[in-house]
């Protein structure tokens, strides 16, 4: 059904659903005594997913370019259990009550230079030698996860439990407790994101062949990967930093663009993931808060689903191989 259209008439289908989506979340079962309570809480949390969804959607689709794999995502890789660690280290050496823990801006540049310079790091493990394989990859993204959420675990039985208590809201993805402190400057940040990666978009076609073909075709390789690690980094600073970890909504959402659109090119598949990644938000948090009526949280609904499609995927890739 959905073959016979256009990649330009798929854009614009992702695009109604997605409004529509989005008005239903909005606009569902609205109470007129309490009309502005409900409308505001509603919107404040759009802005979030928004934030959020277009964070995870690009930056899961340059990770997958560059690394040449759609298994693979940031999250996995161990990234998330790398910002969770920062932020339990500024907790334990300059404490809860401190300028650098109570200062949300001032915290998200520490961390965010924090996630650039291990991504760097990532960089050169990764792409030092060409013939690493995903198996590879995944098993460092294990080693690394494990690292830090141990170090993240050690450091918490050391500190205060009241101070542990200004670390345990972050663990969990809620858009209940959004950083609205960081929407302005995610926000800034987002866009120029996703404008240099629509910039880049030829670039990352090229990459998409693989780091042979595109060195043939006279891509710079190690100083655009390297830059497009930190972008990576930015975009996960930014998701983390407002909600939490959801760890596999950006392999979901950019599988299903790729099955969905039927295309490699990346002007058509980065605004396809924005849009799916969106319309899963919006989706999972009105059926988290009329369905089951906020009893649990949207990352738990993800992480479950994804965990699933992840294993597939896996033994997918081990048959193939």
């Amino acid at each position: 059904m959905f073959n016979k259209l256009t990649p330009s008439k798929k854009i614009i289908l992702l695009s109604i659903i997605t409004l529509l989506i989005a008005s239903l979340y909005l606009f569902y079962n609205l109470n007129p005594k309490i009309l502005e309570y409900q409308l505001t809480g509603r919107i404040r949390k759009f802005i979030a997913m928004l934030l959020v969804g277009g964070s995870i959607a690009v930056s899961t689709v340059i990770f997958q370019t560059i690394t040449n794999n759609r298994i693979l995502t940031p999250s996995i890789i161990g990234l998330d259990a790398v910002y969770m660690f920062i932020k339990t280290a500024i907790i334990f050496f300059f404490g809860s009550t401190s300028v650098v823990a109570l200062n949300s801006q001032l915290n998200f540049v520490i961390t965010l230079i924090g996630m650039i310079l291990f991504s760097l790091l990532l960089f050169q493990i990764l792409f030092k030698s060409k013939d690493q394989n995903v198996f590879f990859i995944l098993l460092l993204g294990i080693v690394f996860g494990t690292f830090f959420s141990s170090l993240s675990s050690f450091i918490e039985m050391m500190i205060d439990p009241e101070e542990f208590l200004s670390i345990q809201s972050a663990m969990f993805a809620s858009f209940s407790a959004i950083n609205e402190k960081l929407l302005m400057i995610s926000g800034v940040i987002l866009l120029m994101m996703i404008m240099i990666a629509f910039k880049f978009k030829s670039y990352l076609d090229v990459l998409s062949l693989g780091r042979d073909h595109a060195i043939n075709l006279g891509v710079h390789y190690a100083n655009v990967t390297r830059w497009l690690m930190v972008m990576v980094a930015l975009l996960v600073t930014i998701s983390t930093a407002l909600v939490g970890p959801i760890t596999f909504l950006g392999l979901l959402v950019v599988n299903l663009a790729h099955e969905f659109m039927k295309e490699l090119e990346h002007k058509y598949i980065l605004p396809a993931a924005i849009l799916i990644s969106w319309v899963s938000l919006f989706l999972g948090q009105w059926i988290v808060e009329h369905v089951f009526e906020g009893t649990t949280e949207i990352s738990i609904m993800i992480n479950f689903i994804g965990g699933i499609y992840f294993i597939f995927l896996i033994l997918k890739e081990r048959n193939a191989a």
